[in-house]
């Protein structure tokens, strides 16, 4: 009997998270570093995609003297906290 080389499975798509524009910036990283993503889509409050952010920016905000643990998602894609670097 002549064994059948394996066939790889496809690799599955990669939904993109979708979190509330409410979510603090520290919250964000915590789901980030979880389910391992580089980004994370925003929504408003009827779940309408609002923008994105990615890791890169929220761990550069975290870092930043403009950073308090009350900053929302939502502050970001108003332009009120960090212009993106990126």
């Amino acid at each position: 009997m002549t064994a059948t080389p394996a066939i790889p499975a496809a690799a599955p798509k990669e939904i993109p998270l979708r979190v509330n524009d409410d979510m603090t910036v520290e919250v964000a990283l915590a789901v980030m570093a979880g389910a391992r993503v580089e980004y994370l889509t925003v929504c408003d409050g009827d779940d309408e995609s609002t923008g994105s952010v990615s890791l890169v920016r929220l761990a550069d905000l975290r870092e930043s003297a403009a950073y308090t643990d009350r900053i929302q998602l939502r502050d970001l894609l108003d332009g009120g906290v960090l212009a993106p670097s990126h």
